[in-house]
């Protein structure tokens, strides 16, 4: 029973690693997709907010259905 006990602690703790790993690959990309095509090297965390703040209502209320919340992300 212990080593049950153990086995699934073992899979939820390997689980939960790799989703981590994932989420930061996934952000990495992003944000040098951000870096590229908005030249936002040379920007602070808050000065690439404050340029996202400005585009955030337009981007969203133009983006394609194709690429809203209900499609899976990757």
């Amino acid at each position: 029973m212990e080593r049950e006990d153990f086995k699934l602690r073992q899979s939820k703790y390997y689980e939960s690693r790799q989703d981590r790993k994932d989420r930061s690959r996934r952000l990495i990309q992003k944000g040098a997709l951000l870096e590229k095509y908005f030249k936002a090297d040379n920007l602070s965390v808050e000065q690439t907010e404050d340029l996202l703040k400005i585009f955030a209502d337009y981007v969203n209320s133009h983006k394609p259905n194709k690429l809203k919340n209900d499609q899976p992300s990757n």
